[in-house]
């Protein structure tokens, strides 16, 4: 007897239709949707404003072709990963992909008809497509040619790494992380006259990592005034530089700055007097889907009393400055029931630096 799940139902797009899949190996599918899913990696930070995909070709129990969409406007991770494959695709072949293949043309030709010209017949997908005028049209073209395919194959690990696209997508407005190195006294800075790092350098790499991955940084002016940062990616090959944005009340900024004076310098942009969220909505028009506010403390403190961070990211130093700047001045939670609450966390030691990730709680009111 054939699994409904083989039938081609509309109703079945958007559910996970692996598990009734009982004779299928769930672990052979999750093992290579992870290498699926590291090929997308590879694009992390370069796609915008389209996602990171990562597709593998399977024969028996073998990669024999990989893939991912580098760029905007470059062919998508399926069709690399078939351009890789040399000659003809065997019936039994399946090609694992980490997003649903498109169906409408943009940039490129529509995934789903490569995928019907190379003769795919076996295809499994990671995470739907979370664009409305997109979402499981590309599964329904497949199967309605005679393809079969399984979805929701490591949907959720597939899907976070396209957080900051599957927000702007949805919202219009760009995924924010707020990202600090900080003493475990909860200083910015160091006593005056002294050196200004309180994290080692492998936690510094690290965030420069992270920048890598991000359409722009936001400072306010004061960091640009005490600070002169140049909010570059460095010590990463290949990487994009991101726009750098600054907040600025008066407008009163030292034009010898580095946003202002570098070779990168038509990629700052000055917001005058408009508040987060109004900044926030011009740049996801822009097409920034993600945005990491860097500081200074001020505007780390706005952003997290007006909930519009998704993520943070906070590198604690082993030291204790007792410096004169607060990581987070703002005005913070009335009662302890009301503070804002991370949740998913991660903790990872880097060098001699802690790095905690999380997600702040939404509440059912927000």
């Amino acid at each position: 007897m054939i699994s409904e799940c083989l039938v081609h139902p509309v109703a079945s797009i958007g559910k996970n239709n692996y598990g009734c899949l009982e004779a299928m190996d769930r672990g052979r599918d999750e093992k290579f949707m992870r290498a699926a899913l590291n090929e997308a990696k590879k694009g992390l930070g370069q796609t915008s404003p389209n996602p990171a995909v990562g597709a593998v070709l399977v024969v028996g129990n073998r990669i024999v072709a990989r893939g991912h969409h580098r760029r905007a406007g470059r062919d998508h991770a399926e069709v690399e990963c078939l351009r890789n494959f040399p000659g003809a695709v065997p019936a039994r072949a399946t090609l694992y992909v980490t997003l649903e293949p498109c169906s409408t043309e943009g940039r490129t030709a529509p995934c789903a008809d490569a995928i019907l010209q190379a003769g795919v017949r076996n295809v499994v997908v990671g995470a739907i497509d979370v664009n409305p005028r997109h979402s499981g049209k590309g599964i329904v073209k497949l199967r309605n040619a005679g393809v079969t395919v399984r979805n929701g194959v490591l949907a959720d690990d597939c899907a976070q790494i396209n957080e900051a696209f599957n927000k702007w997508i949805v919202t219009g407005r760009p995924f924010v992380i707020g990202k600090c190195g900080m003493s475990l006294d909860g200083r910015l800075t160091r006593p005056a006259g002294e050196s200004r790092w309180i994290t080692g350098h492998s936690a510094r790499r690290h965030a420069h990592q992270l920048r890598a991955t991000a359409d722009a940084i936001l400072v306010g002016a004061q960091t640009v005034r005490t600070d002169n940062p140049r909010l570059t990616v460095r010590g990463v090959p290949s990487a994009r530089q991101p726009h750098r944005v600054v907040l600025s009340r008066s407008g009163n900024l030292p034009q010898h700055a580095h946003l202002f004076s570098d070779r990168h310098a038509s990629r700052t942009l000055i917001y005058r007097r408009k508040s987060l969220a109004a900044v926030l909505k011009n740049l996801g028009e822009r097409g920034v889907t993600s945005v990491l506010i860097e500081g200074g403390g001020e505007v780390f403190s706005q952003a997290l009393d007006a909930r519009v961070i998704d993520k943070v990211h906070l590198y604690l130093g082993p030291i204790l400055t007792a410096g004169p700047i607060i990581a987070f001045p703002g005005r913070g939670a009335e009662t302890t029931a009301s503070a804002l609450r991370l949740q998913r966390i991660s903790y990872e030691q880097i060098g001699q630096s802690v790095c905690i990730i999380g997600y702040p709680e939404v509440r059912p009111s927000e």
